[in-house]
């Protein structure tokens, strides 16, 4: 995951030195999320019938190949479109596929907490990810930041294939899906007729939207409020405080994992979707404020966007029919990266709206625009019937 959050990182730079709009910078960080939406389903559904691990090698060499393309070959908007999108096909094919491997091996009381521990290692790639290229391009230049990152998912690649033992697939008399579309539909209906799956599935591309809403505009957040203090602002490079909040935020998702065991899923996904709503809309708010009070307020925002993280997905795991699990697996994080495709988006075209990044309202607007969802996650839960408080 070291080239997910390069563009991010050096979005204010990158956006200064191709005079992209607001909206333009948010489809590039979206595109990632098409690259993903467009293929997800298609590799995980091939770990229904074959070796997960080859899909995850194939994935760790697109991934490579897209960070590695932006650092050679982006000019602009529409390189950086075409480099972005294939980073993003190539972390599909290793994400939920990654999660599978681990979900085929683990069971019992167990694969709840390690699904927690997976899911969260997300947030501990990104933030490597922010401290790279806030870390290189400084010293040589944002075109290396990108192809150092390249060598992130060339390792991983690596590691899964030759060290962990291949599981022989069982034969099942029911195609998933076909060589020919990267959608199974046949299999989707069955999954969301399931209406624990469902519920899962529709709180995850909540989350994602803005959980990936701002993170693309996590640095540019912190550049809006550092031009309110001549003296005393942030006192690291800004991509390398995102990279600090990003990881503090870690323990969250698996903490929150605990909790929903104690006081039942449904609870708690509620609960902390409210809390990160609401806390958005505050931090947009306190940009002019003490750097030390917008920090601590960005550190629990995003701690309550990952809250609810891991519930979701070891959700999903134990409600989704076993021979359908790669499947419901792929149209779960489809829904959930497509909510990630249109939080960059969404957030940048809010800016614009609102009156452009140079105003507070705006920002405060934006936050909004992507927490709209999780805000309103009572009444979808209540609609969706997100399992039993207990499930």
């Amino acid at each position: 995951m070291l080239g997910f959050a390069t563009f991010a990182a050096l979005l204010p730079e990158l956006r200064d030195v191709w005079r992209l709009s607001n909206v333009e910078a948010g489809v590039i960080g979206g595109m990632f999320f098409t690259g993903y939406v467009a293929t997800v389903s298609y590799w995980t559904a091939l770990t229904d019938r074959h070796d997960a691990r080859k899909v995850y090698l194939a994935g760790s060499l697109l991934a490579a190949a897209g960070s590695a393309g932006f650092g050679w070959m982006a000019e602009g908007f529409a390189g950086a479109v075409l480099c972005q999108g294939l980073l993003g096909a190539g972390i599909a094919a290793t994400y939920m596929p990654g999660l599978r491997l681990l979900s085929e091996r683990i069971s019992g009381p167990a694969q709840s907490r390690y699904i927690a521990f997976y899911t969260s290692f997300f947030g501990i790639g990104t933030a490597l990810s922010l401290a790279l290229a806030g870390l290189i391009a400084p010293l040589a230049g944002w075109r290396t930041a990108f192809l150092l990152s390249a060598l992130g998912p060339l390792l991983a690649g690596v590691l899964v294939f030759v060290c962990v033992e291949p599981l022989q697939k069982q034969a099942s008399g029911e195609k998933s899906f076909s060589l020919t579309t990267p959608f199974p539909f046949a299999a989707w209906r069955r999954v969301m007729a399931n209406r624990a799956s469902a519920g899962y599935t529709l709180g995850y591309a909540a989350h994602c939207l803005e959980l990936f809403g701002s993170r693309a505009w996590m640095v540019a957040f912190l550049a809006f409020s550092s031009s309110f203090h001549a003296t005393a602002t942030f006192p690291l490079q800004l991509a390398t405080v995102a990279a600090v909040v990003n990881l503090v935020a870690v323990p969250a998702s698996i903490l929150g994992n605990e909790i929903a065991l104690r006081i039942g899923r449904r609870r708690w996904i509620l609960v902390a979707m409210a809390g990160s709503g609401s806390s958005g809309i505050l931090l947009g708010l306190a940009a002019p404020w003490h750097w030390v009070i917008v920090l601590g307020l960005l550190v629990l925002y995003s701690m309550l966007v990952m809250a609810e993280s891991a519930t979701l997905t070891a959700g999903l795991v134990a409600a989704a029919p076993a021979e359908l699990r790669g499947a419901a697996m792929g149209l779960y994080s489809l829904a959930g990266f497509a909510g990630g495709m249109l939080g960059p988006v969404v957030f940048g075209a809010a800016l614009d709206v609102a009156g452009g990044a140079g105003k507070l309202a705006s920002w405060a607007i934006a936050y909004a625009a992507i927490g709209a969802g999780c805000l309103a996650a009572p009444l979808v839960a209540r609609s969706a019937r997100i399992g039993s408080a207990r499930l």
